[in-house]
């Protein structure tokens, strides 16, 4: 696990954006797994800014987005398609047809969790996927005490979790208690991955992650179990850990 320290959130969203653009360039058919909430915003404007200034196409890149709240249409606002809709692929050249984010409202969620799982492996897997980290360790919506072999599949939120998305609806019991989101498993398929961190609030879990030992009861500890991620924290995310601090 490589651990690239920055100062502040801008530096962070520019290194990522060059490390998603670089890949993006790397080869003439790309698949990237991107996330969600607040911590990629910065990352996902750099990279607008860049097709803007640049033209880096995206028209041979394939998306799969981490997860879907259970119950938002895409046209909800604090649905995942629309948060991607908005702050990037509206932006960008991508092709629709080669946008995935899994369906919330499917009737047979069992289903739809299969299905996403085997489009990822059609493509032989994610080249590179894009993580936040919860608060209590969760990456994409892989509460504490996940399987390591969980592949897409409905999990309940944590109340942590909930609570901690509530700053994006009106009020805490609009908050999805459900959600569809790759397994754990099905991130550590990927062929490389890169996990952002920002804020004194995600401090303590940088320090489990960097420190701690690998165990279900921390989902992120499973990245220490793949061979290439990258982790990018900014000063206020690694200000408990020790040899940062």
């Amino acid at each position: 696990m490589e651990l690239i320290k920055v100062k502040d959130y801008n530096e962070l969203s520019e290194a990522a954006s060059k490390i998603i653009i670089n890949k993006v360039k790397s080869s003439n058919k790309v698949t990237i797994g991107f996330a969600t909430g607040g911590t990629p915003l910065g990352t996902y404007k750099k990279l607008i800014e860049d097709y803007r200034r640049n033209h880096t196409s995206y028209q041979h890149v394939v998306s799969f987005n981490l997860d879907e709240y259970v119950g938002l249409s895409p046209s909800d606002p604090n649905s995942y398609h629309f948060y991607m809709q908005e702050n990037l692929f509206q932006h960008i050249d991508i092709s629709p047809t080669n946008i995935h984010i899994p369906n919330g409202e499917s009737e047979n969620l069992q289903k739809e969790c299969e299905d996403y799982e085997k489009l990822i492996d059609s493509f032989h897997g994610i080249d590179l996927q894009i993580l936040g980290i919860g608060r209590n360790g969760h990456i994409g919506f892989n509460e504490p005490g996940t399987s390591f072999r969980s592949l897409t599949h409905v999990v309940e939120l944590a109340p942590s979790t909930r609570k901690a998305n509530a700053r994006f609806f009106r009020s805490l019991e609009e908050v999805p208690t459900h959600a569809v989101t790759m397994g754990i498993a099905s991130i550590l398929k990927s062929k490389e991955i890169l996990l952002l961190a920002h804020g004194e609030e995600k401090a303590e879990a940088i320090v489990q992650l960097i420190n701690g030992s690998v165990t279900e009861d921390f989902p992120a500890s499973a990245l220490k179990l793949h061979p290439n991620v990258t982790v990018i924290a900014d000063a206020k995310a690694l200000s408990k850990l020790t040899e940062y601090s």
